[in-house]
């Protein structure tokens, strides 16, 4: 059982802050790192995994700092994002070759166990540049697990994968995770992190916008005033109607016509908007959500709550 903390963590590239004073604790069971692109979480997963050094705060794995301490990654194990460059290897070759590096005492065998568990066997006597996208993912996981480590870190792992792939990687983090493992892996996208992860840590801009159960996390962002931009032919008219509507937070004239809406109750919303405007003889012309975007959740979410 082995955990990760950063404590007041802060990283920048000369004028860049690309992490800013971000404080948790990844422990055993499957973690989602979730965020918009852009919000600091490879850098937060370099500075986990000892390959960036922390230029404030502390990164630390079961008390022992992850900078300059090599001894960490005879526990750790890590899926980077970034495609492998070493085409002209076979996935055998490159999980082997893993294995040697960790100073195994069988590597050959350390190699077919770690294979056989992300279903890479077959294959693996292909060259990876014949790969796909998919397969790629699943010899990068086979080379991090090699060494069978306690804490596995995962950057962006379903990218770019076919749905039964994904599918394939989501059961084999469940039962990393099931197993006692500390599985952290982050993802853009909402969806995949509620279908692994329970524990959800949310950055944006570099810092650590919410953290809870992934219940939570989902709560607070459906609660969150939606705002639309509602055109229709009579505007002032269907103003008036939507007013006194409970589901409504907020209506005001565009000037350019239309009208901006902010609601609080989305589901309310649909049912009654279309009612309204057969009531009051308002014909709607279009309806567009306007922040709908995971950065509008998130920045919601960092603290820009009316």
């Amino acid at each position: 059982m082995s955990t990760l903390v950063l404590d007041g963590v802060s990283r920048w590239f000369g004028n860049v802050v690309a992490v800013n004073g971000v404080s948790m604790s990844i422990g055993p069971g499957i973690t989602g790192l979730l965020g918009p692109n852009g919000a600091g979480k490879t850098t937060l997963i370099a500075l986990m995994s000892g390959f960036l050094s922390p230029s404030a705060g502390t990164a630390t794995l079961d008390g022992a700092p992850l900078w300059r301490n090599t001894d960490v990654y005879r526990t750790l194990g890590l899926v980077p994002e970034r495609e492998l460059g070493f085409g002209y290897l076979t996935g055998r070759q490159l999980v082997r070759a893993s294995a040697e590096l960790h100073g195994l005492a069988d590597p050959g065998a350390a190699a077919e166990r770690a294979l056989e568990v992300v279903e890479m066997t077959e294959p693996a006597a292909r060259r990876i540049d014949t790969y796909s996208k998919g397969m790629r993912q699943r010899v990068k996981l086979a080379s991090a697990l090699v060494h069978d480590p306690a804490v596995l870190l995962l950057d962006e792992p379903f990218n770019g994968v076919d749905p039964r792939q994904r599918m394939h990687l989501m059961d084999l983090l469940r039962r990393m995770g099931a197993e006692g493992r500390t599985v952290l892996f982050s993802s853009h996208i909402l969806e995949e992190v509620e279908q692994v992860a329970r524990q959800i840590e949310v950055v944006v801009s570099g810092r650590h916008a919410a953290s809870g159960d992934f219940g939570q996390i989902r709560r607070l962002m459906t609660d969150r005033p939606v705002q639309y931009v509602v055109v229709s032919d009579a505007d002032r008219r269907l103003a008036a109607a939507l007013v006194a509507e409970e589901s409504v937070v907020g209506v005001a004239l565009r000037a350019r016509g239309g009208l901006d809406v902010s609601v609080a109750d989305f589901g309310t919303f649909a049912v009654r908007l279309p009612r309204l405007a057969r009531e009051h003889e308002v014909r709607i012309r279009e309806l567009v959500p306007t922040d709908d975007s995971l950065e509008s959740v998130f920045a919601y979410l960092v603290g820009g709550r009316p």
